[in-house]
């Protein structure tokens, strides 16, 4: 999964950056509203976490620009105003949700995990197929009870394929989803992620869609 923070304040940027890699997000960052629209109009990203007190453009008006454009990624808003005007605006102009400054980081994290799920359908942190279960707050991996061990891509490329279970995932979404900006993507190590996660789950869970990608099916269906 893949996230874009919009903070100016140089510290708490780097706290939440730290926060989202550590929790198993690709994380891109913007430290202006400017850019901040642009990195939000060309890359896809499965949720924004963005302050409204930007510089150059504020927060509200990125947000309105996105929406107006038909940008549908859910955003997280974060402000230091603690009056209701300021959330009704962000929440009118688009936010699904909003956190006021200061903050627990294990607030902002369940937000993040929660706006993710529910904007792929899901209403439980636990994302199951099968015998196959992803708990998205610990980050655990379990196969008919055991636990599976995965390095951070690996586990990247199924939580997204469980995210989005059921559809067929082409090679070059899952490589924009699952590295940052700055990552030198290649999705030809996409099949090998895929190889070891089949190796390691040894439910017959992901199906190669000949010529389209993948996709996260229950065992015995194709």
């Amino acid at each position: 999964m893949r996230v874009l923070v919009v903070e100016d304040e140089p510290t708490l940027a780097r706290q939440l950056q730290d926060a989202l890699g550590h929790a198993g997000y690709a994380v891109d960052y913007a430290p202006d509203g400017e850019e901040a629209h642009f990195l939000g109009d060309t890359e896809p990203y499965d949720a924004v976490v963005l302050d409204l007190g930007l510089p150059v453009l504020d927060g509200v008006s990125v947000l309105e620009k996105w929406r107006s454009e038909g940008r549908d990624m859910p955003v997280l808003i974060l402000t230091a105003r603690d009056t209701w005007s300021d959330k009704v605006a962000g929440l009118d102009a688009g936010a699904d949700d909003y956190l006021t400054k200061p903050f627990k980081m294990e607030e902002l994290l369940a937000r993040v995990r929660a706006l993710i799920r529910r904007s792929s359908g899901h209403a439980s942190p636990e994302l199951t197929c099968g015998p196959l279960v992803l708990d998205t707050k610990t980050g655990r991996v379990m196969n008919d009870g055991e636990q599976v061990r995965l390095t951070a891509q690996e586990y990247k490329l199924l939580s997204y394929l469980m995210h989005h279970k059921g559809e067929v995932i082409s090679r070059t979404e899952l490589t924009e989803h699952i590295y940052d900006q700055d990552f030198d993507r290649d999705s030809n190590t996409i099949e090998v992620f895929v190889n070891r996660i089949r190796k390691k789950i040894t439910v017959d869970a992901i199906k190669t869609v000949r010529g389209m990608g993948y996709r996260l099916v229950e065992p015995g269906q194709e």
